[in-house]
């Protein structure tokens, strides 16, 4: 077979039949995913580091026997591999070399995953695009001039350009589900406490943040979930296991669902018009599968975004300070970006209790979300309230810091509500606009339904396949 001509015609478990029945080996798979990277990256800028010889090396030693035994596959750059840079797309950690792997890492390792590079992230995570000052902005394949989105955005235009079927991705207000909606993807943000998050950091951001990947098929992500989920020593939450591997969740018929829908800005500004009429066709389309559809504005929402943003900036200027006592010095403008600062700022406000607090009102907030699931299956809204932005409209270096909040809290209301929740949240690429920019609808269940989510994942990208879109920056 020409591997280089059909490579992205394959997905992550394709690839790794492909090595299983001996038609391709890991090198060569590598290669091609090596080669596919070089054709697009001077447009797409998604890679922050580099680590082909490493990969070759660890083919060289021998791979397990996972899933995705020899399929190249990238990370985001905010974990720890051993012996390689991790810069948090910060300044301030530019020479950050880790000393050990995480957790996650060790298991995509198991899987058989062959890691190549680390991909853009904005400083820290903290911005839903992606666009640092260390290593600059990453361009959406399917429009340059536009985002793509954050803060997974290097992974996100990598996969959506096919230089790899699947790439890690974190999620601590959307960070999965944006990305995905942006470059035409599919993201599944799992329940809190689904995935491991240490050694080092066994919750972060109070359990809001969370890992697993963006992908071009939903049976990759359910398949990579299967081979990552559990908890690990210290685990400060443990949630029941699935009943089922989720790979065998695809295919299998969903049922009828109790589906509430809305395309109202939950906190009174607009929906662009394009993104609000495909959740309203895509609602209309459910309702006549026999689905028992309703236009709905859940009674949590809105309520919560003053505790979370505190529990960020706290955590944020722990990170900071254990990054200053390492280095011996303060950290100031040269390393930190503008919004950034503004956080720290907002951490200084913020005391013990009301730490505390907020973290109550958090659990307060997923105990309201989790009484919604009472009365219907699944929430289904815009992943973002506007198309992907032009880059440059999200700037963290902009002196303008309310402004910058402002427009955040416009593009992206409904994401973050479930990392406060807890609740598993997917975006689907079931939508593009008349300009050609992918528009991603969310679905959201309660805690730990991550299996329904697949079936229903599954039954609409059998029923609205989006696989054979591809961009105009295409490997």
């Amino acid at each position: 077979m020409d591997l280089v001509q059909n490579f992205g015609d394959f997905d992550a478990l394709g690839l790794a039949e492909l090595v299983r029945r001996r038609q391709v080996s890991p090198a060569e798979l590598l290669a091609t995913a090596i080669a596919r990277l070089d054709a697009v990256e001077p447009r797409l800028n998604a890679v922050a580091m580099r680590h082909d010889d490493l990969a070759r090396t660890e083919i060289a030693r021998g791979l397990p026997d996972g899933p995705f035994a020899g399929v190249p596959f990238l990370l985001k750059d905010i974990t720890m591999l051993a012996d390689t840079t991790v810069t948090y797309g910060s300044s301030a950690f530019a020479d950050n070399v880790a000393d050990h792997s995480s957790t996650l890492v060790e298991r995509y390792k198991a899987a058989g995953l062959v890691i190549f590079g680390k991909t853009s992230t904005p400083e820290l995570g903290l911005n839903i695009t992606t666009e640092p000052r260390l290593g600059g902005a990453a361009r959406n394949p399917w429009n340059l001039a536009h985002s793509t989105g954050g803060s997974s955005g290097g992974s996100a235009a990598a996969v959506a350009a096919r230089v790899i079927p699947l790439a890690h991705a974190t999620d601590g207000g959307g960070s999965i589900r944006i990305p995905a909606s942006c470059c035409g993807l599919f993201g599944m943000k799992p329940t809190r406490g689904r995935m491991p998050m240490g050694p080092d950091v066994l919750e972060g951001w109070a359990g809001m943040s969370t890992s697993h990947c963006v992908s071009l098929s939903v049976r990759d992500s359910a398949a990579l979930l299967d081979a990552t989920h559990g908890p690990e020593p210290g685990s400060p939450v443990r949630i029941a296991p699935p009943e089922r591997p989720y790979l065998e969740e695809v295919g299998r018929d969903v049922g009828r669902l109790r589906i509430g829908f809305c395309t109202r800005h939950p906190g009174g500004l607009s929906t662009d018009p394009e993104v609000a009429q495909a959740v309203s066709e895509l609602a209309a389309w459910l309702d006549r599968q026999g689905h028992d559809v309703s236009d709905v504005m859940p009674d949590f929402v809105g309520k919560a975004g003053d505790s979370q943003m505190k529990i960020i900036a706290a955590n944020v200027e722990a990170a900071l300070r254990a990054r200053e006592a390492k280095l011996g010095r303060a950290l100031g403008p040269d390393d930190l970006e503008i919004v950034t600062m503004a956080v720290r700022a907002m951490a200084a406000s913020v005391s013990a209790p009301d730490y505390i607090s907020a973290v109550t009102t958090m659990h307060t907030f997923g105990r309201q979300a989790e009484v919604f699931f009472d009365d219907f299956d699944v929430l289904m809204v815009p992943t973002l309230s506007l198309p992907p932005l032009e880059l440059g409209r999200l700037n963290m270096m902009s002196a303008d810091v309310a402004g910058y909040m402002k427009l955040s809290g416009h593009y992206a209301p409904w994401t973050a509500m479930f990392n406060m929740s807890g609740q598993p949240a997917m975006s689907m690429p079931l939508a593009w606009n008349k300009a050609g920019l992918p528009l991603g609808v969310m679905f959201a269940a309660r805690a730990g339904a991550e299996g329904m989510l697949y079936r229903l994942a599954a039954m609409l990208e059998r029923e609205k396949p989006w696989s054979g879109r591809k961009p105009p920056v295409c490997a």
